[in-house]
């Protein structure tokens, strides 16, 4: 979405497929707590914050990118459009409605939930080269 944000001032983004985003560094902190256990099975985990669209999470990107100084993200600059899956048309993968996850089993087992979203957005902008 950076990229596309530098290169078109309107982005059509669909609205009507929710999930909760995922830090792979997050994600791979989680792997590695996991795997000095003996707790076994299959996991779903995703980090917390809530559920929300790929248009949702485009709007948040841009804003803390321009939080950080990134005038190119300015609302002024690009605006975010959103759109149904049909209005957006074939799309290069299929991707469900609904992608929410039960993780209920992480905090049963005693592992800790990955941070919020927005948090982790965050700490990847900030590590991000622009």
């Amino acid at each position: 979405m950076l990229n596309l944000g530098k290169a078109h001032d309107t982005l059509r983004v669909v609205s009507d497929q929710i999930g909760t985003p995922t830090y792979t560094l997050d994600l791979a902190r989680l792997l590695v707590d996991m795997a000095g256990t003996e707790k076994y099975g299959y996991y779903h985990a995703t980090n917390e914050g809530g559920y929300i669209s790929w248009y949702d999470f485009t709007v948040e990107i841009f804003r803390q990118a321009y939080e950080l100084g990134h005038e190119e993200y300015s609302p002024d600059r690009v605006k975010v459009l959103p759109v149904t899956t049909a209005e957006y048309g074939a799309s290069k993968a299929a991707r469900p409605f609904n992608s929410r996850l039960d993780k209920s089993k992480l905090s049963e087992n005693g592992f800790t939930p990955l941070p919020d979203w927005k948090d982790a957005l965050r700490r990847f902008l900030q590590a991000y080269e622009f």
